[in-house]
């Protein structure tokens, strides 16, 4: 008799909880705003072109840069140039511009001495404290040791390119003070990259087709919101960055992520703005597991892929894994850019190597 009375009680007490525990859940469910609502599913091109529209628009609103696309060559540069120099194979300048009507930002030039003609050009992106001569090695700006110490991962590609005979361009990122009222951090960032790509097109020696950007670490993260929200962005190079949002929410400067993002999208899907044009993302070897390791790059990096299979330029999309660390692959990055924005022209390796170019 006990028994059956401990098991009548038993049946009352869960009939009379369970709508008590179910609805205290699904109350807690609606408290947490659903994550990734556009990721990315296979389709056809017309409807994937229709999806990276869609989702690009929502993104410039998050970014709280409407009213900037908007009103996008209204605002006129007044450069001033601060210095020049001569460093043989390319001039080199440092030019203060408009980035908005309220703001002004420094960016470096160099222009080919060599070649003639339009010739291809690249924004060259540096990370967490960096400005806008990290890109570069002591022969473009002079630097003392610690900066040279510091600026080594960037393998001083801005040079390799400027010696190669690319225009490039660079400026500062790495702020973490948001400058104009109603802004947010990652809109200004990506702005001021924005108005870099503007410069290069008002520069008679550039070929409007042929614009790249590159960058590593926070810069890695940049290229890719260049090159996903600039459609002249034809290719983008994006190192020590390929990763998903989970991985960024511990042991990472929190600067990435702003208020929407995580409901709309993953890094994949930013990434899977820029099919079908070219993009290289690399990550290296020796990344530990809490960074920018491997085997969640080539995991996000599938997910990147199927979007370009969508648009019929699978062979525009690669993962440059190399034995370095966090730092650029340079003989990678030239090779990629050589192939995409020269022609097919191809580098040397021993000249990469040697860094004689």
């Amino acid at each position: 008799m006990q028994r059956h009375r401990r098991i009548i009680l038993a049946a009352v007490f869960v009939l009379l909880v369970s709508p008590a525990l179910l609805w205290a859940a699904a109350k807690q469910d609606q408290s947490i705003p659903a994550q990734r609502s556009m990721k990315y599913t296979s389709r056809s091109a017309d409807s994937a072109g229709a999806w990276q529209k869609d989702v690009r628009a929502r993104l410039f609103q998050l970014l709280e840069m409407d009213d900037l696309i908007a009103k996008k060559g209204a605002v006129a540069f007044k450069a001033k140039e601060l210095s020049a120099a001569d460093r043989g194979a390319y001039h080199v300048k440092e030019v203060e511009i408009d980035s908005t009507a309220n703001r002004r930002i420094r960016i470096i030039v160099t222009l080919p001495t060599l070649q003639k003609g339009a010739l291809p050009a690249v924004v060259c992106i540096a990370g967490h404290g960096s400005d806008q001569y990290s890109p570069y090695d002591e022969h473009t700006v002079a630097k003392d040791s610690a900066n040279a110490q510091s600026d080594h991962i960037y393998r001083g590609f801005g040079t390799a390119l400027a010696k190669r005979g690319y225009v490039t361009v660079s400026t500062t990122v790495s702020q973490h003070k948001v400058y104009e009222e109603g802004r947010l951090l990652m809109g200004e960032r990506l702005w001021d990259l924005i108005r870099c790509v503007d410069y290069l097109e008002s520069t008679p020696q550039v070929d409007r087709s042929r614009i790249g950007c590159a960058g590593l670490s926070l810069g890695g993260e940049m290229a890719m919101w260049l090159g996903a929200m600039d459609e002249r962005i034809a290719t983008t190079v994006s190192a020590g960055f390929l990763t998903n949002m989970d991985h960024m929410e511990q042991n990472h400067c929190m600067c990435w992520k702003f208020l929407g993002l995580r409901e709309l999208v993953d890094f994949a899907d930013i990434y899977s703005l820029i099919a079908p044009r070219a993009l290289q993302c690399q990550n290296g070897m020796l990344e530990p597991e809490s960074q920018f390791n491997v085997p969640l790059a080539r995991k996000t990096m599938e997910e990147i892929r199927m979007t370009y299979c969508d648009l019929g330029k699978p062979e525009n999309v690669v993962l440059d894994v190399h034995t370095g660390g966090h730092e650029i692959d340079l003989p990678g990055l030239l090779y990629f850019f050589e192939k995409h924005l020269y022609s097919n022209r191809w580098t040397e390796p021993n000249d990469i190597q040697a860094g004689t170019l």
